[in-house]
């Protein structure tokens, strides 16, 4: 009997304290449960995605004082520790670091094992820090012999993909081996778990082995893990799933046939809901933010980033800002006190800012004298109302929550300096279509967020009778069309193909036009393949295929 556990945890980056404090707690768990073997995620000990702090030497010297310290904890146990962490390159050519996996023994770092693929597209940047491995490493525990990689290492099979990225497939350099494993820190998306669990079945059925899957869990910046560790069976069959956007410690006994227990479950509203639940839990906790204030403008993006909120930290740490203009409706502040008392909200505090307008107006008009109000008017409402909230979050040092999303954030249809200011940009990768749907999903049972909400026309209210459609084309065909170009990477003539071409290109040039807005904006939590921020490196000044017919 062989008993391996699954260590998945949420770490934050840089904190080698808590983070080894942590794995050996899991570790000594595990053991007292008859693990002989403990799997941690990639570069546990310092977290991922580190980013720059591998830059400086420091860092790295201390990861590697902490793993000593780790093994010297456990050294009186009978186990085998896979740690994920970053050390020098050994190699004495090449950048600097390596991505490592020590194999921790009796007290000591026997081997390690350097990760060999290292990816550099979407939000990923790692040969930028870290030279790859030269070698595979298998190592024999209780005689079974378990092959170690690290995340990209296992995703390059030319079976499973039909265009592999790297000229090697580190699976085919093994020796004889009963058991993959791969310690893993894979981003999530809605729908990228179903796509590994594809793949790690693929590769077990192929090589007639056991695979042991550990993900990392929990959020750093605007990147959110979901989890879902996974034991593999040589038939391809799902053994054993972690908990999705939960720490969870799983010990399985690879000696056991096991139960299938079929595929993941979650619908795209659950795996979204959770993800942005955990965005915002972990970016205020880790940044030691207790409560946050949001923006609540009666339309259903506040009112769904208020809810995602409430999810996160709970009803009395969310508090709400209404600020009606002379051209607000009365439902707008109707439906966000509704909205308030649903979610039992702290406080939803009214500040009308016609006051403040008619201030600006006047401070404004030798400057302005001559000129019809056009846009600028407009602007300077969602500038007042950024003000109001900036001053709450700095008096009260609540975390501001911005509420746009990403139909309007790809367009900009936004304010700078206005709606866009905050620390966080909750529902930035759900488009508006995707909004109104998790919106309805989170009214499944009761009524969250107002049906009046969901069932009036979108509008940002800057001037009288103003609607979303006097602007923009409908959000259903908004969002098919930035699809196209934004995750299809189509030209606007490709995407003109099957869609009016006049709308796509005037679409393609506000995509273009609202680069500089975006390089100014909060994090985004990414959920999809495509996310405004790390993986989203446009220049501001160019000229392409992207904004030309």
């Amino acid at each position: 009997m062989v008993k391996c556990a699954l260590a998945q945890f949420n770490p934050k980056v840089g904190d080698l304290a808590a983070n080894a404090a942590k794995i050996v707690s899991m570790a000594q768990k595990a053991h007292l449960a008859g693990a002989k073997v403990v799997l941690t995620s990639e570069m546990a000990l310092i977290g991922y995605p580190p980013r720059d702090i591998l830059l400086y030497p420091s860092l790295v010297k201390a990861a590697r004082g902490y793993a000593l310290d780790m093994a010297s904890q456990l050294q009186n146990l009978d186990l085998t520790l896979v740690l994920g962490s970053a050390g020098q390159n050994q190699g004495g050519r090449g950048r600097a670091l390596a991505n490592e996996a020590l194999i921790i023994q009796g007290g000591a770092i026997k081997e390690i094992y350097a990760k060999r693929l290292l990816p550099t597209y979407d939000v990923f940047d790692e040969a930028r820090y870290f030279e790859p491995g030269q070698g595979p490493l298998v190592i024999e525990v209780a005689g079974k012999k378990l092959a170690i990689t690290i995340c990209e290492d296992i995703w390059n099979d030319e079976a499973f993909w039909s265009q592999p990225l790297y000229s090697l497939d580190p699976l085919d350099d093994l020796p004889d081996f009963d058991v993959l494993v791969n310690l893993s820190a894979s981003p999530f998306s809605v729908g990228k778990q179903r796509l590994r669990e594809s793949m790690l079945a693929a590769l077990a059925k192929k090589r007639q082995v056991s695979a042991l899957y550990v993900n990392q869990v929990g959020a750093n910046d605007e990147l959110i893990f979901d989890g879902r560790s996974v034991w593999v069976s040589p038939k391809g069959e799902i053994l054993a799933r972690a908990l999705a956007f939960a720490e969870d410690l799983v010990v399985i006994d690879l000696d056991s046939p096991g139960v299938p227990i079929g595929p993941d479950s979650l619908s795209p509203e659950e795996e979204t809901w959770g993800a942005l639940r955990l965005g915002v839990q972990d970016y205020c906790g880790k940044n030691g933010f207790q409560s946050v204030v949001i923006g609540l403008s009666g339309g259903v993006d506040s009112a769904l980033t208020a809810a995602i909120a409430v999810g996160a930290l709970g009803a009395s740490q969310v508090h709400g800002l209404i600020m009606p203009s002379p051209y607000s409706s009365d439902h707008s502040v109707t439906d966000a006190l509704a909205l308030a008392k649903n979610l039992n909200l702290a406080e939803a505090t009214k500040i009308p800012i016609a006051p403040v307008m008619s201030g600006f107006e006047a401070v404004l008009a030798p400057v302005f004298q001559g000129l019809a109000p056009d846009l600028t008017e407009e602007n300077i409402q969602a500038r007042i109302r950024g003000v109001l909230l900036m001053a709450v979050s700095n008096k009260m040092g609540r975390l501001l929550l911005t509420t746009g999303n990403k139909s309007e954030i790809s367009v900009g249809y936004c304010t700078i300096y206005g709606d866009m200011c905050g620390a966080l940009a909750v529902i930035g990768d759900l488009y508006k279509t995707e909004v109104f749907r998790l919106a309805r999903w989170l009214n499944r049972d009761r009524e969250v967020i107002p049906e009046n909400t969901l069932t009036k026309p979108p509008s940002a209210e800057l001037r009288p009778d103003q609607k979303d459609q006097d602007s923009l084309p409908p959000y259903a065909l908004l969002d098919e069309i930035l699809i196209s170009l934004l995750e299809d990477k189509l030209s606007p003539k490709e995407a003109a193909a099957n869609l009016d071409p006049a709308t796509v290109y005037k679409v393609a040039a506000l995509v273009r036009r609202a680069e500089f807005k975006r390089k100014q904006a909060a994090p985004v939590l990414k959920i999809t393949r495509q996310a405004f921020g790390l993986g989203w490196r446009m220049p501001i000044t160019c000229r392409s295929v992207f904004m030309t017919p």
